[in-house]
């Protein structure tokens, strides 16, 4: 059924854009709680108008189908100027998402900068424990902002080549189809990704000549282990307790 397969759809992808901004908001690293969702209810709001205006859209033509396989609202003038209407406000929000995602990116590189600027206060072993999670998230953050472009770009293309809406019906390059395959597999491993950078990691040990005094291996043994709590920590929580070390420090 097209109806619930655009409903599935549009869920993926309203909580797949809602996740890029509360991942985001919660490494801002700055003194405001939030620790619900209706904290980021400005941030969600373009999300939420643009699935609404689709998901009306999809129930005047996919719903009327039900009854009426033969139904196109493209086909009176009011349909059209209405689906339109829908679409381009969809596609606005789209692209308002986008602008104040890399709002948030910038703004979460450049308290990391300020930050970073307290790694060379440190010992040996906490800066090369720090500077290898600052590596990783930045890196992560770059195929965030790669991942969410595509999606928004594919989000828009998909709308603009679906039924008699075009902007040319004598389109000589099917490009839809291969576009959609690279930002389904750029998805797969968004996903991989997240996986690797946010598992727990030992890498960072000092070498046998950096451990010249033994409180610094004290140092460095306080911050990859947590005496009461048998979990190993995490680059989310590392972060953090690095911005909460800069603060004191």
């Amino acid at each position: 059924m097209l109806l619930m397969s655009d409903i599935r759809q549009g869920i993926f992808y309203a909580t797949l854009l809602s996740f890029w901004l509360i991942f985001c908001g919660e490494h801002l690293m700055d003194d405001i709680e939030r620790n619900r969702l209706r904290s980021y209810w400005k941030h969600l709001s373009a999300v939420i108008t643009g699935c609404v205006c689709l998901f009306i859209f999809d129930l005047c033509e996919r719903g009327i189908q039900l009854k009426n396989p033969f139904y196109s609202i493209w086909a009176s003038q009011v349909g059209s100027n209405l689906a339109l209407a829908f679409i381009i406000l969809a596609g606005l929000s789209a692209g308002l998402y986008f602008v104040f995602l890399s709002y948030m990116l910038y703004r979460v590189l450049r308290n990391i900068s300020f930050k970073r600027n307290a790694l060379p206060s440190m010992s040996q072993a906490r800066r090369m424990y720090y500077e290898g999670i600052i590596y990783r998230f930045k890196f992560l953050l770059l195929a965030t902002q790669i991942c969410a472009a595509l999606t928004v770009i594919a989000y828009i293309v998909g709308q603009v080549s679906e039924g008699r809406w075009k902007w040319d019906e004598d389109i000589q390059l099917e490009f839809t189809s291969a576009f959609f395959t690279g930002v389904y597999g750029m998805w797969n491993l968004y996903v991989f990704m997240l996986l690797v950078l946010y598992a727990p990691s030992h890498k960072f040990y000092p070498s046998p000549s950096d451990r010249t005094t033994s409180q610094e291996e004290i140092e460095f043994s306080r911050l990859t282990t947590t005496e009461p709590v048998a979990t190993e920590p995490t680059e989310s929580s590392s972060l953090t307790e690095f911005a909460k070390k800069a603060a004191l420090d």
